[in-house]
């Protein structure tokens, strides 16, 4: 789902934190510092986010700006996909989150897995490198890319983390409350896709 609002305000911010990224000229700085603090105004007037969180959120963003990475893990199990429920909204999302730095996205699902449901996996094979601006209808400060491997449980029970307060496979037709900012249920379907059909090429946006 697109807000024009929100693409604008994301471009916006983009431009401002590569103008400080790369500029020395005062003047130039004071332009793209006034550049931020516009997008961040438009996105405090069309969001429940407060004008000071934005402005802390876009300051604390250095270098070029790119979209930003979130791994999500699928796995299956008669039928059913794995989903952990957040301890911070309530809500289910399958395990993963933001790769960290000196990790592949592969080695980062096997540890946000483990992380979060006490499951061991083998990453298997990519199913898809999903833009989130297409999906969530709930607008968001940056741009994210979801990044879907598929992966198969060989160890580990189900154990609870720091961040998840339950563990549970679901079917297609019975999905639970979704945590749309991490997998929205467009999203979940399109991954049952490849449980039905294994040989299925990956969904590129």
């Amino acid at each position: 789902m697109s807000y024009k609002w929100l693409e604008w305000a994301q471009r916006i911010q983009s431009i401002s934190q590569a103008g400080l990224t790369f500029s020395s000229d005062e003047f130039d700085r004071e332009r793209y510092e006034e550049l931020r603090t516009i997008s961040a105004e438009i996105m405090a007037s069309h969001s429940k986010m407060e004008m000071q969180k934005i402005q802390e959120l876009f300051m604390e963003e250095k270098g070029y700006p790119t979209p930003k990475i979130d791994v999500r893990a699928v796995v299956f199990q008669d039928n059913q996909i794995l989903l952990v429920k957040e301890t911070h909204d309530k809500k289910w999302a399958l395990p993963g989150g933001f790769c960290e730095i000196g990790l592949s996205a592969a080695e980062n699902v096997v540890k946000e897995i483990r992380e979060e449901s006490g499951y061991v996996v083998q990453p298997k094979k990519l199913v898809g490198l999903m833009d989130m601006n297409k999906y969530s209808s709930i607008p968001q400060a940056f741009h994210f890319y979801k990044v879907f491997i598929q992966c198969e449980i060989i160890g580990g029970q189900p154990i609870t983390g720091i961040e998840t307060a339950e563990i549970g496979f679901f079917t297609e037709n019975n999905l639970p409350e979704l945590s749309v900012k991490r997998n929205t249920a467009e999203q979940i379907h399109i991954l049952f896709e490849f449980n039905r059909n294994p040989h299925k090429e990956a969904w590129i946006d």
